[in-house]
């Protein structure tokens, strides 16, 4: 908010006797100059041979700025100056034979009250120069009442594109020049929750659709992007409820459809791989194959979110065999490594799911996960490694295929905590086979042998109050 000030007489460098002269010869010459002024046509701020004010602009720094004015343009532009050279105003300062106005602001306002005033004289407000340069002038325009060079700037900032570093300044200024404003603030508001379903339930049908090429594939990768950020907790809330009960529905309708386009697409490829050779279309298969394992790591997190992943563990554990087939007859080798990596990702998720307790299997379904997923982590891991060396005695420029280390040590932790949730047989039928392996290192099942080690040499003693001890085994 900018300060105003217009000193009594009795500060002014003028002699008492002259003070009264003074101010009847410049209301004279005022209204001399303003009828003359308006015959020759629009006057033009800084032409002193018309001019009857003196607008003076001073900050706390010092700054001192004299723009030559004419009383009949302020007064209609603004209501500010209407009250100041009005009748009903008590003194006001002389200058030069010229009534004189000063206003104080701050350093950084005084070229928006500069701008306030030059639009003043203009035929038609003119704010098209930035948005923050039209806040400026919409702040000096508050401040002095000038009504329509506001409304003008207020119009333009409402309508133009706004940067991030816009929005900010905007935030900070707008609430506090008047509810009359606050239209500006319009795009900025919370949206009613039916319209972000609606988006989010559309984004997500783009998310979970085939793959396509072009612009398709562009506003899939968009959606997913978004959707994500849109169920992300961070210092807001989720855009989406969490527990509302249609979205959970329509989203575990796409998610289906999109689990059942990969059950056909791993049939296709397993049957044509039986019964005809894959040579002519590897190429296509491997890049589908690929699209639908990220596809359903992304689903994962989302389901994840929305604590819905009962419906993508079962499906997995399910398929598990078939997944590892696929992998080693489309992407062979460590040339293919990002799709294996990222089928490791989704297996991470799945058993990860199941370790902590959120979803519940039988027995059967725990063991048979564990010993595919043991062997296809062990393998892709050596691949990896053997990856890494080829690389360090060729091309070091070339980015290394890799998950994050969480990634590896959630699915070891996850791998170690279902396997000592098996009956003790079945676990010393898994460690037997891992300490078998050559790549004893990964997944390391140092705890799960140790624990099984101790139940089993204390289970007798531990279980003797059992009738039937001699039973177990």
């Amino acid at each position: 908010m900018c300060l105003v000030s217009c000193p009594r007489l009795a500060h002014l460098p003028y002699p008492p006797c002259l003070r009264a002269s003074l101010s009847s010869a410049s209301s004279s010459l005022s209204l001399h100059r303003r009828n003359s002024g308006m015959r020759a046509g629009r006057p033009k701020i800084g032409d002193q041979a018309t001019s009857d004010v003196v607008v003076r602009l001073r900050t706390p720094e010092g700054r001192d700025e004299w723009l030559y004015c004419h009383s009949a343009v302020l007064a209609a532009g603004s209501t500010y100056f209407a009250d100041r050279l009005s009748d009903a105003w008590p003194t006001c300062q002389i200058l030069g034979s010229r009534y004189c106005v000063e206003v104080y602001c701050q350093e950084l306002d005084l070229s928006s009250h500069v701008t306030a005033l030059r639009f003043l004289y203009a035929a038609e407000p003119c704010s098209r120069f930035g948005v923050r340069g039209a806040l400026g002038v919409l702040q000096a325009a508050v401040n002095l009442g000038c009504g329509e060079i506001a409304a003008a700037c207020a119009g333009y900032i409402e309508s133009a594109p706004w940067d991030e570093a816009d929005e900010e300044e905007i935030l900070r200024t707008v609430p506090g020049l008047g509810a009359q404003y606050e239209c500006i603030l319009a795009r900025l508001r919370p949206i009613d929750p039916a319209p972000v379903t609606r988006i989010f339930l559309s984004a997500f049908r783009h998310a979970t659709r085939s793959s396509a090429a072009g612009p398709a594939r562009e506003l899939k990768s968009a959606a997913q992007e978004q959707l994500e950020y849109m169920l992300t907790e961070d210092d807001d809330a989720p855009l989406i409820a969490l527990d509302n009960v249609n979205v959970k529905s329509q989203v575990k309708d796409c998610v289906t459809g999109l689990l059942s386009r990969f059950s056909d697409f791993l049939s296709s490829v397993l049957t044509k791989h039986k019964e005809t050779s894959l040579v002519g279309d590897i190429g296509d298969l491997q890049q589908e194959l690929h699209t639908f394992v990220c596809d359903i790591s992304w689903v994962c997190q989302i389901l994840s979110k929305l604590e819905m992943m009962k419906c993508i563990v079962l499906y997995w554990v399910g398929v598990s065999s078939d997944v590892v087939e696929a992998v080693e007859v489309v992407c062979p080798g460590y040339d293919y490594l990002k799709t294996s990596l990222k089928v490791v990702e989704v297996s991470a998720k799945v058993l990860e799911a199941v370790a902590f307790g959120n979803i519940v299997l039988p027995t059967e379904k725990r063991h048979h996960m564990v010993n595919v997923w043991i062997t296809f982590a062990r393998t892709t891991k050596s691949l990896i490694v053997q990856a890494d060396h080829d690389d360090d005695e060729g091309d070091a420029e070339t980015p290394k295929a890799n998950l994050d280390n969480e990634v590896w040590q959630g699915l070891e932790s996850a791998i170690v905590s279902i396997v000592l949730t098996l009956p003790s047989n079945s676990q010393a039928e898994i460690l037997s086979e891992w300490l078998q392996s050559k790549h004893v290192r990964y997944p390391d099942l140092t705890e799960a042998f140790e624990a099984w080690c101790y139940r089993s040499k204390v289970a007798k003693r531990r279980l003797s109050f059992l009738s039937n001890i001699d039973r177990v085994s």
